[in-house]
């Protein structure tokens, strides 16, 4: 039996799953000890529930995730918002040199993919789903190659096969990030730099911080939001990119950054961080709460095992990627510690929890302003654009005997 159930009720489950999670992780130590983020244990929890409950009475739970999509947009334009060229400027270098990082684990999870696959006696378009489509690029990647893979190569059950691997991935994501940025602060006794600041933006509000917020200031940040929101949806509409298709947030994201570095070059006005921040934080939070919420678990459980070996090996490789590279090329310090909390987060889920992830780093050590501005530009940006690229390549590869 289908259970619908509205919209104003999935966002009062998505609350109660943010509640859920922040009891939890205030009761089991090895939560708050290794910092998984609030949305991802309540979440978790509330699918395993929902899981049970279609198991063993036939209900099954169909949320109204319509809020998702504008809660999405939101966040990245309060990532926009916070977005100050300068200081992205002063990490130029440690932009590009995280770039080179990702499109190190791009190469590595669809190498790896299709060398398990082909061990495994399966097609190596298998392997290519368990690879960076569906992990670094997400659902909506995934649907584009298993849909594509399965309409011009005749994979049957691809596209069943992108999401359950999304989906996976997505829960690994939420789950690993905490755990390798404890491990790497503890063993190298990390700390933020003295002049850390917190960062203009979602990433530095503490789990249980309370701020006075004034009408005024809500009210014209919505103001400063919405904008993004309309000309990002704009752009995204009728600006066409040959060769290129950039997502919606993605538009969101760069009309926040155009919005807050020209008000800030000119003097007229002055954005308020801390409403920023705290929209920006909400937004997130009830997004992965109503993502998390909604997993489809079972099929999971329909994954063949081959393809579960696959994605195991697919965590394994991030979490030693984040480790063993990319924490030693940014630095070796606490920003870098945060940053592949964050890594773990987008090559295996999403960016937006890869913020979660950075999120609950932050909130328990200590701010880290680069890596809240050096994660989102190339989680939501640069890694779309590097992944297409990086694909195309493969499949381009006659060895593999994909049909052109």
């Amino acid at each position: 039996m289908q259970l619908e159930i509205n919209l104003a009720l999935t966002i009062v489950a998505a609350i109660l799953v943010l509640l859920i999670g922040r009891v939890l992780i205030a009761r089991v130590g090895v939560l708050s000890a290794y910092s998984i983020p609030e949305p991802v244990v309540g979440g978790m929890v509330v699918a395993l529930l929902l899981t049970a409950v279609r198991a063993v009475g036939g209900v099954e739970a169909d949320f109204d995730v319509r809020a998702q999509t504008p809660l999405l947009l939101t966040f990245f334009s309060t990532i926009g918002l916070g977005a100050d060229l300068r200081t992205l400027a002063q990490g130029g270098r440690k932009l590009l040199i995280l770039l080179a990082a990702v499109v190190v684990g791009l190469l590595l999870q669809n190498a790896l993919g299709v060398v398990i696959a082909r061990g495994l006696d399966l097609h190596p378009l298998m392997g290519m789903l368990g690879g960076s489509a569906t992990l670094s690029g997400g659902h909506g990647t995934g649907a584009a190659y298993g849909t594509l893979f399965g309409e011009v190569n005749n994979l049957q059950g691809a596209v069943e096969v992108a999401m359950a691997c999304a989906t996976f991935g997505l829960i690994l994501g939420g789950i690993l990030g905490g755990p390798v940025a404890q491990w790497l602060i503890r063993r190298h006794g990390l700390a933020p730099a003295p002049e850390a600041v917190p960062a203009l933006g979602p990433g530095s509000l503490g789990a249980y911080e309370r701020r006075p917020l004034s009408p005024e200031s809500l009210i014209e940040t919505v103001l400063l939001l919405m904008v993004c929101l309309g000309i990002g949806g704009l752009l995204a509409e009728h600006l066409v990119i040959p060769g290129l298709t950039l997502p919606t947030f993605v538009w969101c994201l760069l009309t926040g950054i155009v919005l807050r570095n020209a008000l800030g070059l000119t003097g007229l006005y002055r954005i308020d961080g801390p409403t920023v921040e705290l929209i920006g934080t909400v937004c997130l939070s009830l997004f992965l709460a109503m993502a998390l919420m909604s997993l489809r678990l079972w099929e999971l459980v329909n994954l063949a095992l081959p393809i579960l070996i696959i994605l195991v090996a697919q965590a394994l490789l991030i979490l030693v990627l984040a480790v063993t590279l990319t924490f030693r090329v940014m630095g070796r310090d606490y920003d870098a510690a945060v940053i592949s909390a964050g890594q773990c987060g987008f090559q295996l889920g999403a960016t937006p929890t890869a913020i979660a992830n950075m999120q609950a780093v932050t909130s328990r050590y200590g701010p880290s302003p680069v890596a809240f501005l050096l994660v989102p530009v190339v989680g939501a940006f640069l890694i779309d654009i590097t992944n297409a690229f990086v694909i195309q390549g493969f499949l381009a590869l006659p060895w593999f005997g994909f049909e052109p």
